[in-house]
């Protein structure tokens, strides 16, 4: 037994605001409405609600204004309500979700009155089980070597056509054209089907360990083998080690404790040159360059500063000559500077001046500080000059150093080269050495492990007794049986729907993921097919048939199917009524939700069927069926206006 939806919910962000809308099990349920109201979200809020791994609600208005989402699960006489909040700041996905389980016919719990703790893990495992799937089940995945471990989110493949998928000619199944997806549903088909038997997937599982426990087992003791002591290895790394000297010639054959023996002592021979090992004459010339460089560097930068003091010195000597050669001219008044101010005379007169004095004394001293520093440049000069002459010999003595270190690299860099090209005996035997340490290493990891015990045999013998216990009936076998059945009736159903190649054998390829028509000219998939109607249909009787096998077969599948405006491939784009609609495509789209109801009724509520659809006929085929109207007219929808800012809504 499984579950159908009762009810969805969303709790808006502010207090109070909160809105579900209902559904009949067992029934078909036409969600009807205008353009962005809300109807495609319905799908993707229980599939979020399902523990999805990822937020697939599109952005809008119900993720602008709802901060939670709920699903009310029933199954027979049992109730379950999960809840998911949306995710918060920058987080892709709420990872945590509420999870009650709850009596027939409780309402949906305010928002403050629901503790959000169970871990997505956690909550797909417990809506698998409410699905009725066993968790010790394991199949095989296709193009890998692991197991799948069915799930709901598995089951869900088969219940959920998205709005680009219930007529897209290219996907059968939802989300099929997402990465890594197609395998997986291959692989869980025969499961959901019923072709994997329970005892028989135990064994299935049991056989494929006692394979791998085989294969362990004989990379292990070939692993033992391959590094024991006394093996060929250890006999020709011997060999080598006397051709090159490190032990001397032996006579054979040896023991494995000889043999360690030999090799350890070819690991402590000191081959000749061992004491030059540390010395490295090229990078003794490399650090020396270095350093002449660094030199060479501030040498040039000390003679750039001399000269720039030089220039500066010449500068200040030649404006201070000629200051000097100004002040000297009023040597005319030769008189002392310290002579009394009645003394002072006029040197062109000889008349009296009083106050002449104060401004003598003031150019005697400004000549005198003159003659000071024209003495210390004086001086100076000279002594920078030497230093220059003696900074640009040091240089022409680093560059000539510099050369004849370039040369010593050059030809140590030849011999070393040719050295290479031609090993020597010490090359050869610290190879060897090398070889032997890693023999030897490895020799030890083997003598300090446990010992491996050779179980091939018994192994072996149980997976003959397997084999033999699956070959009386085999699971590919089943799944042909079942899909020869399942395929019957996806050719009535397309017959009751008037489809193209209807007339010929149709069959769900599961390899493909497709539907085929197998006709006289060849087999035609569905993505070779003309016309968005054929595409529809087949997608319809495909998933109808699909669900008729899982409620007569107890298949572990949610007995619902929601499917998004199946009526896009008859209706202009801003359609909703009959008058929009020509008779033949209102007729074919009536025959559609006739086929729904008709199996509906065959399955006597085993099945319940969602519709989100723009279209809104007033036909009983299809108007007894709208359980809401979401229109702008009626100012409905499933996010209500009063959620909404005024000039929002």
């Amino acid at each position: 037994m499984t579950f159908q939806i009762q009810a969805v919910t969303i709790y808006g962000k502010q207090p109070g605001q909160m809105r579900t809308v209902p559904f009949r099990t067992g029934s078909l349920n036409i969600v009807t409405g205008d353009s962005r109201r809300g109807k495609s979200a319905l799908l993707t809020i229980i599939d979020y609600c399902l523990a999805s791994t990822d937020y697939p609600v599109k952005a809008g208005k119900v993720r602008d204004y709802v901060s939670a989402y709920a699903v009310t699960l029933i199954r027979g006489r049992q109730q379950l309500f999960v809840a998911r909040r949306a995710p918060e700041g920058k987080a892709a996905v709420s990872t945590v979700l509420c999870v009650l389980t709850q009596a027939t016919g409780t309402p949906a719990p305010r928002l403050e009155d629901l503790h959000f703790s169970t871990p997505q893990d956690t909550a797909k495992d417990i809506l698998s089980n409410f699905c009725g799937i066993d968790s010790t089940v394991r199949v095989p995945a296709v193009g890998k070597n692991t197991l799948i471990a069915p799930s709901v989110r598995h089951a869900l493949f088969f219940c959920f056509q998205a709005q680009n998928e219930v007529a897209n000619p290219d996907v059968l199944f939802h989300s099929q054209g997402e990465d890594w997806k197609p395998n997986t549903i291959r692989g869980v088909i025969p499961y959901f089907l019923g072709a994997v038997d329970r005892e028989q997937a135990l064994l299935q599982n049991r056989l494929r360990n006692l394979r791998r426990d085989l294969a362990d087992n004989e990379a292990m003791l070939a692993t033992s083998t391959d590094v024991a002591p006394a093996s060929g290895q250890a006999q020709a790394l011997l060999v080598e080690a006397i051709e090159v000297g490190l032990v001397p010639p032996q006579a054979g054959p040896h023991t494995a404790d000889e043999l360690l023996r030999h090799l350890r002592n070819a690991m402590i021979h000191n081959a000749p040159g061992d004491s030059l090992a540390d010395e490295d004459p090229l990078s003794a010339l490399h650090t020396r360059r270095t350093e002449l460089r660094r030199l060479f560097s501030q040498t040039r930068a000390r003679i750039a500063d001399l000269k720039t003091d030089l220039a500066e010195n010449s500068d200040f000597n030649d404006q201070a000559i000629e200051q000097r050669a100004r002040l000297a001219s009023l040597g005319l008044l030769n008189r002392d500077a310290n002579a009394a101010a009645d003394q002072a005379r006029c040197p062109v007169c000889d008349g009296h001046v009083p106050s002449a004095n104060e401004t003598v004394a003031g150019l005697m001293r400004d000549l005198s500080h003159l003659d000071g520093d024209l003495q210390v440049i004086g001086s100076d000069t000279p002594a920078i000059r030497r230093l220059i002459v003696d900074g640009e010999g040091r240089l022409q003595a680093l560059r000539s150093e510099l050369a004849r270190n370039q040369e010593e690299i050059n030809e140590l860099t030849t011999a070393l080269r040719t050295i290479h090209r031609e090993p020597d005996d010490l090359r050869r035997a610290a190879i060897v050495q090398g070889r032997i340490s890693l023999f030897l290493d490895t020799a030890a990891q083997h003598a300090a492990a446990p010992r491996v015990q050779d179980r091939r045999e018994a192994l072996r013998e149980q997976i003959a007794e397997l084999e033999d216990q699956l070959s009386g009936s085999t699971q590919e076998e089943r799944l042909t049986s079942f899909l020869s059945l399942i395929n019957q009736e996806i050719k009535k159903k397309a017959k009751a729907l008037d489809l193209d190649f209807s007339g010929s054998p149709i069959r769900l390829d599961t390899s493909r993921l497709t539907v085929v028509a197998d006709t006289i000219d060849g087999p035609v998939q569905l993505k070779s097919m003309g016309s968005a109607e054929n595409h529809l249909g087949y997608h319809i009787s495909t998933l109808l048939s699909l669900h008729e096998w899982f409620a007569k077969h107890q298949g572990p599948v949610p007995r619902v199917l929601i499917l998004d405006q199946p009526s896009q491939v008859y209706f202009p784009a801003e359609a909703t009524g009959d008058e929009e609609l020509q008779t033949n495509d209102r007729l074919h789209l009536l025959n559609v939700f006739e086929v729904l109801h008709h199996t509906l009724q065959q399955l006597d509520g085993e099945l319940q069927i969602i519709v989100m659809e723009h279209a809104d006929l007033a036909d009983p085929m299809f108007s007894q069926h709208v359980v809401e109207r979401w229109r702008y007219g009626n100012d409905t929808a499933l996010v209500p206006s009063s959620w909404m800012e005024p000039e929002e809504s």
